[in-house]
């Protein structure tokens, strides 16, 4: 099953630092937006998941992969408590979740980064207003075949060599990355256009949003890119840890070197801020004429419950502090729309401070 292999050592450390501490190619890929988590749903403990009564109703959900795991595991154990509400939710990208939240055909849209200047006006131009909430921290992670004998770690600029625009059809072989590594094609794997993790990734490590080669395997479906990986030797990519975690045996992860030495993500590097800069918090946005309904408010305050930050250690993400998820709260429950990051879209650099600051 999907879950199975998330590493344990991993989840702990991040329940005793958080909630202890809180009190906190142009070759497509296969796409499959129907998959699941059901075994970090059936994993599931101490989760508050209070029934209201008689609540009924369809939430529709979609966007960003990377959110999805979150998304699918609180609608699972929220509908526990509450079978009359049926929630939908799916991944086609944090772009193409945008797309159909600004053209009003879901109440909620998950991101990996925040809302960009265009996607604030079509939402404008078709009179959406949102709410803009925080729901946990990713590290964002790069992979490469579990058979990999020679990378261990990566620097910056490496992976800019890799990713940058100027190497389609060029930088080919993993020689040409750094002379101690063997003369071998290089193949990358990584998420499409309307990702935002693809959005995050390109302007952390290119520099530039949503610029970089064409020439590697994309799809908008993580566990596409984890198969495609997993067979592979000579391959590499990236995406949200979750995917890691559940596939660990198949694939090998890589520390990066920004400057600093040479740092995997866990729960201290994210909570300190040097897994960097692929680091970066992860959000939901709710329609606002949404939230005004009764199962809506209830599943936005389920999730932002700090009772339910078990649930973000079950999929493999860092849970917010306690103070995070009350402003967060607060925010959603006075109805305060907007983006605190100005439309701005991917930001480098935000740690759990930084993103309490903004709150």
């Amino acid at each position: 099953m999907f879950f199975h292999n998330i590493r344990i050592a991993f989840v702990s450390s991040i329940a005793t630092l958080v909630l202890g501490a809180t009190a906190c190619s142009d070759n497509q890929a296969n796409d499959d937006t129907t998959a699941s988590f059901p075994e970090a749903v059936n994993q599931v403990e101490n989760v508050s998941s209070t029934s209201t009564t008689n609540l009924s109703g369809t939430i529709n959900i979609d966007g960003s992969s990377t959110v999805f795991p979150v998304s699918e595991v609180m609608a699972k154990e929220f509908q526990k408590a509450n079978s009359g509400v049926k929630i939908n939710v799916a991944f086609s990208g944090t772009g193409g979740g945008f797309k159909k939240f600004c053209a009003g055909e879901t109440d909620i849209t998950d991101a990996s980064r925040p809302i960009n200047e265009k996607e604030v006006e079509l939402c404008r131009k078709n009179n959406v207003e949102y709410i803009e909430l925080p729901v946990a921290f990713d590290s964002l992670s790069v992979v490469v075949n579990a058979k990999n004998d020679f990378v261990q770690c990566l620097k910056v600029n490496e992976l800019k060599k890799m990713w940058e625009p100027t190497a389609e059809g060029k930088v080919t072989n993993w020689n040409q990355i750094s002379s101690n590594f063997p003369n071998r094609p290089l193949k990358l794997f990584g998420p499409g256009k309307d990702s935002g993790t693809y959005d995050y990734f390109t302007l952390a490590i290119v520099g530039e949003e949503g610029k970089s080669r064409g020439d590697y395997t994309k799809s908008e479906n993580d566990n596409a890119l984890v198969k495609g990986i997993s067979q592979d030797q000579n391959a590499l990519g990236f995406f949200g840890y979750a995917y890691y975690a559940a596939n660990r045996n198949q694939l090998k992860l890589v520390a990066i070197d920004n400057g600093y030495g040479c740092t995997e993500p866990s729960a201290q590097t994210v909570a300190n801020s040097s897994y960097q800069p692929l680091s970066r918090p992860i959000f939901i946005y709710v329609k606002k004429s949404a939230a005004t309904r009764p199962e809506v408010k209830a599943f936005t305050n389920f999730y932002l419950s700090p009772d339910n930050a078990n649930l973000v250690l079950q999929v493999g993400y860092v849970p917010l502090p306690n103070i995070t998820l009350q402003s967060a709260n607060s925010r959603f429950n006075q109805g305060i729309t907007g983006s605190v990051f100005g439309g701005q879209g991917s930001v480098i650099g935000i740690g759990q401070k930084g993103l309490q600051e903004k709150q």
